[in-house]
């Protein structure tokens, strides 16, 4: 364990408590925003805003973050937003006050995204990035186990207290910020020009980066389009007859899962190829979405979320590794921020597409088009390169 330094403990654990915060609101959100008079039109529309806001952020800030040779404060302010958020929720009421507030957690997100994986990144050779971004994953998502779990408690004693929730929320978040300033910035001077960083500037990136990274995110991108929220698979469960608190159970469930694969699937990445992992982790989700599309025993979804969860776990580090492996150092927070920009919109579209399909055309046709179109994707990747190991 000595290739988990300093810095990736403190990372880890900002993530574990800002992920416990963020985790504890999640299953109320919903619930909160329609009884203070949310619409689900307007649930909608301002999560669409807010993903949105933080994919165009992440490659600004991701660039921003390179140029300036500088990571601290991006991951130290981008905490603070979040963290800040959270109590204006429940403050003030208004729909104007409650966009502002989700902007922020959003906007937080992105300021710190590129910065905080770019410092990972530099705290692991490529012969370790499996390892270092799995754990940072695993003690994330231990953030979402913890979280929902409790608010189920504090609901159980205060039922529909949300209001209170969100305050309390505010304490991890106070605990991740604090974490914050144990960081310290490598002496690292960059060597590009100090020239302004408009907004969108970090597109160009895409023209000027390896031809790897292009055909990797390629790949991601178009898997990502039919990646639609877990909200979906969620609300697959309930309609087999699952209650309420069995589907926020399935959902911890889920995420403890993830939790305990994350970093002991990184390990094996760093053996075995992170192009290896990956490929086996889309495998993965095929199948739990065939399953899905299949499935009406209850049951069974605890075995298809157990599978999702080492899905998840074989997936979302690796990717971040694998970037980070074909990209060049001083480019790392524009590379991967670029690519969690473009993540996000595409996100946020594949909710759009799922939702429109299973309306139209009912929740199995949905789960099977995602199913049939992960399969093109593992062959697309089965034929990219495996990164290697210079960067």
């Amino acid at each position: 364990m000595k290739y988990i330094t300093r810095t990736i403990w403190i990372l880890s654990i900002i993530s574990l408590f800002t992920d416990i915060a963020s985790e504890m609101l999640y299953p109320v959100m919903p619930i909160y925003l329609k009884s203070i008079g949310f619409s689900i039109v307007l649930i909608g529309v301002l999560e669409g805003i807010a993903e949105a806001t933080a994919g165009l952020s992440k490659g600004y800030f991701g660039k921003l973050s390179d140029n300036s040779g500088k990571r601290v404060p991006f991951v130290r302010i981008g905490y603070a937003f979040s963290s800040l958020s959270r109590p204006m929720m429940a403050v003030f009421t208004f729909p104007v006050w409650i966009f502002l507030a989700r902007t922020i957690d959003r906007f937080g997100k992105g300021i710190r995204t590129g910065a905080r994986d770019a410092m990972l990144s530099d705290e692991a050779t490529p012969q370790t990035k499996g390892k270092i971004f799995g754990f940072h994953r695993s003690m994330d998502t231990l953030g979402a186990v913890f979280g929902p779990a409790l608010a189920l408690l504090y609901l159980y004693y205060y039922p529909q207290d949300y209001k209170t929730l969100f305050y309390v929320a505010f304490i991890p978040g106070l605990f991740a910020v604090a974490a914050s300033f144990l960081l310290k910035d490598k002496t690292r001077v960059s060597d590009k020009e100090k020239t302004k960083v408009s907004f969108f500037s970090f597109l160009q990136y895409w023209k000027a980066s390896p031809t790897p990274y292009r055909k990797l995110v390629a790949g991601l991108l178009l898997f990502t389009l039919f990646n639609s929220s877990d909200v979906f698979l969620l609300l697959k469960a309930k309609e087999s007859g699952l209650d309420d608190a069995m589907v926020i159970g399935m959902y911890i469930f889920y995420n403890l899962i993830y939790a305990l694969f994350a970093f002991p699937l990184g390990i094996l990445a760093d053996k075995v190829g992170l192009k290896t992992i990956f490929i086996s982790g889309l495998i993965l989700f095929a199948s739990v979405y065939f399953g899905m599309a299949m499935s009406v025993n209850q049951y069974l979804f605890f075995g298809l979320f157990a599978l999702y969860g080492i899905y998840s776990a074989a997936t979302e580090g690796i990717s971040k590794a694998w970037i980070s492996n074909i990209t060049d150092k001083k480019d790392t927070a524009t590379a991967i921020g670029t690519f969690s920009g473009l993540q996000s919109i595409a996100t946020m579209l594949a909710s759009s597409l799922t939702g429109i399909i299973w309306f139209r055309f009912g929740a199995t046709t949905a789960f099977i088009t995602t199913a049939c179109i992960t399969v093109i994707v593992i062959v697309y990747f089965i034929g990219i390169p495996k990164p290697d190991n210079t960067h």
